[in-house]
């Protein structure tokens, strides 16, 4: 595997997302640390997102676009950045979420200082047009494969790993909850997902996405814990019941 020391290789998916993508690309320019590239893969957007992404790629070669041969799923688009990523760290990025501008040298100082290779950090909620919601989700120090199953305190926005250590990963093909299962994957070969509870990641929140009707991804938690880790039906009805419990509650 031929990898870059020292570089973070920024991992988006992206689809119709000309109206954010502008603004979170400015987000990892604005980054105190400078050694990263952006590999943008485009699910065959059909808004001006590859237009508005080759107005930043003509001026910073660090942006990377490339663009799927047909609609395939984030999932798909993620794996095929992963693939081509060159640096010895991955940090995932959606192309509608902001970073804070030290994000990348406080989360890269903490791996190094703690000497571990997996790690997310607590985030905020901002709504469409960029305005705190005034709501912050914590993570936790540690995290193991069943506490992810249980309720994922990880925010896909917020995650790095170092790739010398743990390798490359194919994204399981969901259309969503495809990110905890690439970090369900990635549990079991390193055993946590350590937590840096500094806010780090402005999580936007849109109108009429997949992942705000409720019922409709019951069916991919489903698919998650069936079809791809192959958690008996007892167990499965068990983690779906307690998320629905959450959400009602909305403790999360």
């Amino acid at each position: 595997m031929n990898i870059k020391k020292g570089l973070v290789s920024v991992i988006m998916p992206t689809y119709n997302c000309a109206k954010f993508i502008g603004e979170t690309i400015e987000s990892v320019q604005a980054q105190t640390y400078s050694n990263w590239e952006i590999i943008i893969v485009d699910d065959c957007s059909n808004d001006h997102t590859k237009e508005i992404v080759e107005q930043y790629s003509e001026k910073d070669d660090r942006i990377k676009y490339y663009c799927l041969e047909s609609n395939s799923g984030a999932a798909v688009a993620r794996t095929a950045a992963m693939s081509i990523a060159a640096g010895n760290y991955m940090a995932f990025l959606d192309s509608d979420d902001l970073w804070t501008s030290d994000k990348l040298e406080k989360q890269l100082e903490f791996m190094k200082k703690h000497g571990v290779a997996f790690t997310c950090t607590a985030y905020e909620q901002i709504d469409e047009d960029g305005k705190s919601l005034e709501k912050v989700i914590k993570t936790i120090p540690k995290t193991d494969y069943n506490r992810l199953l249980l309720d994922c305190p990880v925010g896909n926005s917020t995650v790095m790993y170092n790739v010398e250590k743990m390798g490359k990963f194919e994204v399981p093909n969901i259309r969503k909850r495809n990110d905890d299962a690439l970090w369900l994957q990635m549990l079991k070969k390193e055993k946590y997902i350590y937590g840096l509870n500094s806010v780090l990641m402005k999580y936007r929140i849109r109108k009429n996405s997949i992942s705000s009707n409720k019922i409709k991804v019951i069916k991919y938690h489903w698919i998650l814990y069936r079809n791809i880790e192959h958690l008996s039906i007892a167990r499965s009805v068990f983690h779906i019941l307690y998320w629905c419990v959450i959400k009602v509650l909305k403790i999360k």
